[in-house]
């Protein structure tokens, strides 16, 4: 979008044969409505049924409510100081409009999964199975089997979670028993994280994401009485009563997670972006957004070597300087964190994760601090400031 607005012509590749349908992201930071706010689609997201969410909790499996951000106390910081929800897979049609009917040299081809990139001194040669083709610079957003990434000759370096997670949905309403639209529930055995997402239209539908252990048979976890169980358990605290005695079910998946970086995110003619470039567990709603500023950082770059002469290595080592080093200092440590602060089971540990959390959220001073941190508000200016 943003090299099309700038009439640079660009060629999307998608291995894909239509836009897919990926369950897993759907939370928006301040910072990256603002980002797609420039593109010309945050106005859309809201249309698309878009829900701002401006406070997010903590809770304790058994103890019920422990903590309550409020977003709010950002308003002078950022003109969106709320979570806007909205899966991805709403949000990727109204970006490919916003292509087709605004930016004339920006083309999208679906079925073309690439299988090679070749860079040579005057552009970069792809192939897919069925054509080839020639382009100035490659940049690759095709996860973590990334081809582009391998064509660099750069690493992938962390490690893959043993558990699993498995993302499920319900209409039962949980504003009903005090969640707030987003939020995480801390369990040495049963922890989650619990959305609430716009799905075809109000009410909306809850997403509740929990791991599960490598000895588990997946067929037999997607099993709805099971899935019922797994729900009762995760919400326990609540004592919920659902129409019927149940759960309405409807999407569900089961998907592993890395928490990886790779070692260099530009190199000659091609650059990686988003799960190419890194990827890691999504507690805190963090990998999409940090591959949308990835997008916009690396696009603001192209855009002055290609209008204005601006020397290519020196920009793109400036992105590896301000987007890499971000991904270890703030993406993965606080992602990591997230998790273990979930599970931790010891419990002189616990209780002082669990009252850590209050006392910050309880303080507007600290807890300031603490949004401006898990927001991204952070590290989105830190990196602008690398030079």
């Amino acid at each position: 979008m943003s090299l099309g607005m700038a009439d640079i012509p660009v060629l999307v590749l998608e291995a894909e044969q239509q836009l897919t349908h990926d369950l897993r992201a759907g939370a928006f930071h301040p910072p990256t409505i603002e980002m797609l706010d420039r593109l010309g689609a945050a106005e859309r997201m809201f249309a698309a049924g878009g829900l701002p969410h401006a406070h997010w909790q903590l809770r304790d499996r058994v103890e019920g409510l422990v903590a309550d951000f409020d977003l709010n106390l950002l308003a002078d910081e950022t003109r969106f100081p709320y979570r806007l929800h909205l899966e991805q897979h709403r949000l990727t049609p109204i970006l490919l409009d916003l292509i087709r009917t605004t930016t004339p040299s920006v083309e999208v081809q679906f079925g073309q999964r690439v299988t090679a990139v070749n860079p040579d001194s005057d552009g970069v040669t792809v192939e897919t199975a069925s054509d080839t083709f020639r382009g100035r610079y490659a940049i690759g957003c095709e996860g973590v089997r990334s081809v582009v990434r391998e064509a660099m000759g750069v690493n992938y370096e962390g490690f893959t979670w043993e558990d699993r997670y498995l993302a499920t949905s319900t209409s039962y309403q949980l504003h009903d028993l005090g969640f707030a639209g987003a939020g995480y529930i801390s369990d040495p055995e049963a922890w989650a994280a619990v959305f609430h997402v716009p799905d075809t239209g109000p009410p909306g539908i809850w997403r509740i994401v929990y791991p599960i252990g490598p000895e588990v048979d997946e067929k037999q976890e997607l099993q709805p009485e099971n899935l019922q169980k797994k729900l009762f358990h995760i919400l326990g605290s609540a004592n919920p009563e659902p129409p019927g005695g149940v759960f309405p079910l409807h999407y569900n998946s089961i998907y592993r997670v890395h928490q990886r970086v790779a070692t260099c995110f530009a190199r000659d003619r091609l650059i990686v972006a988003g799960d190419a470039a890194h990827a890691n567990n999504p507690l805190g709603g963090l990998g999409l957004n940090s591959g949308i500023h990835d997008a916009v950082n690396i696009s603001a770059k192209l855009i002055e070597i290609w209008h204005n002469g601006a020397d290519s290595v020196e920009l793109f080592d400036r992105y590896d300087r301000q987007r890499r080093p971000i991904h270890h200092k703030h993406i993965q440590a606080m992602s990591i964190r997230n998790k273990r602060m979930l599970e931790e089971r010891d419990p002189v540990v616990r209780r002082q994760n669990l009252d850590e959390q209050r006392a910050i959220a309880e303080d507007p001073v600290r807890a300031r601090a603490y949004l401006m941190e898990t927001s991204m508000i952070n590290s989105v200016r830190e990196a602008a400031e690398i030079e």
